[in-house]
């Protein structure tokens, strides 16, 4: 979830990470970071687009811009997840229950708990994990 390589095989999409978080603090504007994230050139990828804002071990804020129907499947995280719809209407399976979040809503989940996410219409996302001990984020 860091912005590596796009899966033509084409150079970065966008400087990494560390490199657009070299300050002692930040500000970020996501409804500005949204446009800009729907406006890259590149085709979305199972209907979402996605950019890490923020990434200094253990915290990691990373903003999703998805298109009607667009998802994430079943995957987990080795830490906390917060999942807050910036914007639309997301459908979260975690283990059987689904949860339909509306804008400004939040739904926290422990570490290594599976769930999938779909978009029930445009909608993004700000996720937020709080890595557990050394365990890394799944690229999935």
């Amino acid at each position: 979830m860091d912005d590596h390589q796009p899966s033509d095989g084409s150079e970065r999409l966008r400087p990494h990470p560390a490199e657009r978080a070299v300050s002692e603090s930040r500000v970020f504007d996501l409804g500005a970071a949204l446009q800009e994230l729907r406006a890259e050139p590149h085709p979305a990828e199972k209907g979402h687009r996605q950019v890490t804002l923020f990434h200094h071990t253990p915290v990691t804020h990373v903003l999703f811009a998805f298109e009607p129907n667009g998802a994430l499947p079943d995957h987990a995280a080795h830490g906390l997840v917060t999942i807050q719809v910036v914007e639309g209407r997301l459908s979260v399976d975690v283990a059987g229950t689904n949860h339909e979040l509306d804008t400004h809503q939040v739904l926290v989940l422990n570490p290594d708990v599976r769930h999938s996410v779909r978009a029930a219409e445009r909608s993004a996302m700000l996720l937020t994990v709080h890595l557990v001990g050394d365990k890394a984020i799944p690229h999935e």
